[in-house]
């Protein structure tokens, strides 16, 4: 017999993601889905996923077991967010308007503003300040259905900073209900005290800061921007093979805005992912189809930053990658705390299916945070991270826009949004 504490019963519509650590292909449009279905949890774990009469028959609940009736809504995994830059103070609504006027994010960059207004910003704050406003963002996370997220440093771009940053992470994640996989991105740009010598602050970089993090365990994975204006591909090679070394796992900001080889280079490496591909060469898909690297493509900096250009996710998804959606969620490119958005986003602007999105923005995602084994889908022995929208069909969730059907989010089998309000 299985024994549940929780139960959500007659879920008009399951999408369960099931089946496979991720999706590619014709597997992208397969979303598992089941219709009048039941899922029951125990001590925050899957124990059941099925149909009413398998239920009766097989489960028992405890004496105090919570039973929520789904009748009419939507289920379907947690959404990841395996991309964003969550730790930082300050907004960049000035630069906003500039580029509104018609500067581009590189001349920008070029007048000072960019990614160090954010790092003047970052540095000038408590790290209790800090997380004030990191635990606003993760409440906004969560009413729309995030319930894990990648979390980048890259805003201190000191000692101080950084592990300040990291640190916040840590602290946040026994605070809140959102689950945050830390990134250490100290190579996010060249601060102004290296601006005169890269070399110096990848020296310092690899001899002390990734030595200090890596031994405190405060990140996971190691994150390089890898862009001519930032760390060029020998000097992001020269940081990845450090990073390995050290034990951490690897992602690269690779292609961005100029097409110069960061994709093939994390294939080569086996990254865990390469992110953003906006400007991916043709041999970087070439390395990246069947590869065991996922393309983690952020629709909302296209969006943000007006570009008609895009990562070309159906070419991507039709030749075999893995394909994750992500926020990118940052003040000055994508300013997108919405997973549900970054699927629209995935539909509207990038021609995926409405499966395709789904599978890239639940499985794929955790695959490319290496949380595959734990989220991302409805399967028996994963979290019990569950979302219930008031939708006809899962169809809706692109279908209808302007809105947030996410009425009841459960993490860990705890019902933390209900009725679409936060639950302290």
């Amino acid at each position: 017999m299985i024994y549940a504490d929780t139960v959500v019963a007659n879920i008009s519509q399951l999408v369960t993601c099931a089946g496979e650590k991720f999706r590619v292909k014709k597997a992208m449009k397969e979303v598992g889905l089941l219709e009048k279905a039941w899922v029951a949890g125990s001590s925050g774990r899957i124990v059941f996923v099925g149909q009413e009469n398998d239920f009766r028959a097989r489960v028992s609940l405890s004496e105090k077991a919570r039973v929520i009736d789904a009748s009419g809504l939507v289920g379907l995994p947690g959404f990841v967010d395996c991309h964003t830059h969550l730790p930082f103070a300050g907004d960049r609504a000035r630069e906003f308007s500039l580029r509104i006027a018609g500067y581009t994010y590189q001349q920008l960059a070029e007048m000072g503003l960019g990614i160090q207004t954010t790092v003047k910003a970052t540095r000038s704050i408590s790290a209790e300040e800090l997380e004030a406003i990191c635990l606003k963002r993760l409440e906004i996370m969560l009413l729309n259905g995030t319930t894990t997220i990648e979390a980048k440093s890259g805003y201190g771009l000191n000692r101080q900073d950084e592990l300040k940053q990291l640190l916040v992470l840590h602290s946040l994640a026994n605070r809140q209900p959102v689950s945050i996989v830390p990134t250490f991105m100290g190579a996010h740009e060249i601060p102004p005290e290296y601006k005169s010598d890269h070399g110096l602050y990848i020296k310092w970089l690899k001899e002390e800061m990734m030595p200090e993090v890596k031994q405190a365990n405060l990140a996971e994975f190691f994150d390089i921007f890898c862009e001519p204006t930032v760390f060029n591909l020998e000097e992001t090679r020269e940081l990845a093979v450090a990073a390995l070394k050290l034990g951490y796992k690897l992602k690269i900001h690779a292609d961005e805005f100029v097409p110069i080889g960061g994709t093939e280079l994390g294939v080569e490496l086996g990254a865990r992912s390469v992110e953003h591909l906006i400007n991916i060469t043709p041999a970087g898909l070439e390395k990246l189809a069947g590869s065991r690297t996922a393309a983690v493509l952020l629709p909302g900096v296209s969006f943000f930053l007006m570009s008609d250009k895009k990562a070309p996710a159906r070419e991507l998804i039709d030749r075999g990658a893995i394909v994750a959606l992500a926020s990118d969620f940052n003040p000055g490119s994508s300013n997108l705390l919405s997973m549900l958005f970054v699927l629209q986003l995935g539909v509207f602007t990038m021609k995926m299916t409405v499966e395709e999105a789904l599978n890239a923005c639940t499985i794929n995602a955790a695959y490319a945070i290496d949380r595959q084994d734990e989220v991302g889908s409805i399967e028996v022995g994963k979290s019990f991270d569950l979302l219930l929208a008031g939708l006809p069909s899962y169809i809706h969730l692109a279908y209808e826009l302007g809105r947030n059907p996410v009425r009841t989010v459960i993490k860990q089998g705890k019902i933390v949004v209900d009725e679409g309000q936060f639950k302290q």
